[in-house]
């Protein structure tokens, strides 16, 4: 009988080392890996072949502080909400128009593009509204 494969010394895929090499980006970007000592560990991860070596290449390093994540497109307040709901509206409005126009001029050959009637002043308004403040989150 076999005995089990230890965590430690089980492969690691493809995945895993580019996650791997993504922390040692993230610990360069902020400082702590200078530019010859990135290379040198990202060149040990890609010939990592268990997750114990894996490990080692980052084991001394500390935690990496979260990054801000995605910045919103709309506040949460009314007038986000308001834009969120207006600007889903319009992309609606504007999809189903452009279907339509597009099965028209699919059936009958070309036809006047009418739908951008529909979709462009309404969408220049919401862009005047966005860019004026109005349901933007504030930036930090």
């Amino acid at each position: 009988m076999t005995e089990p494969v230890r965590p430690e010394d089980m492969r690691v895929s493809d995945v895993e080392r580019e996650k791997v090499q993504d922390h040692l980006r993230r610990a360069h970007e902020i400082g702590q890996l200078d530019l010859t000592e990135f290379d040198d560990r990202v060149r040990s991860v890609w010939a990592a072949r268990t997750k114990g070596e894996l490990e080692g290449v980052t084991a001394d390093l500390p935690a990496l502080p979260e990054g801000p994540g995605p910045r919103p497109v709309f506040s949460d307040t009314g007038g986000g909400t308001a834009m969120r709901v207006l600007t889903i509206v319009w992309a609606s409005l504007a999809a189903v128009n452009l279907m339509v126009w597009g099965l028209l001029a699919l059936t009958v050959g070309f036809v006047y593009p009418w739908w951008l009637w529909v979709a462009i002043p309404p969408g220049a308004a919401l862009a005047v509204l966005y860019a004026a403040g109005i349901g933007r989150p504030p930036r930090t």
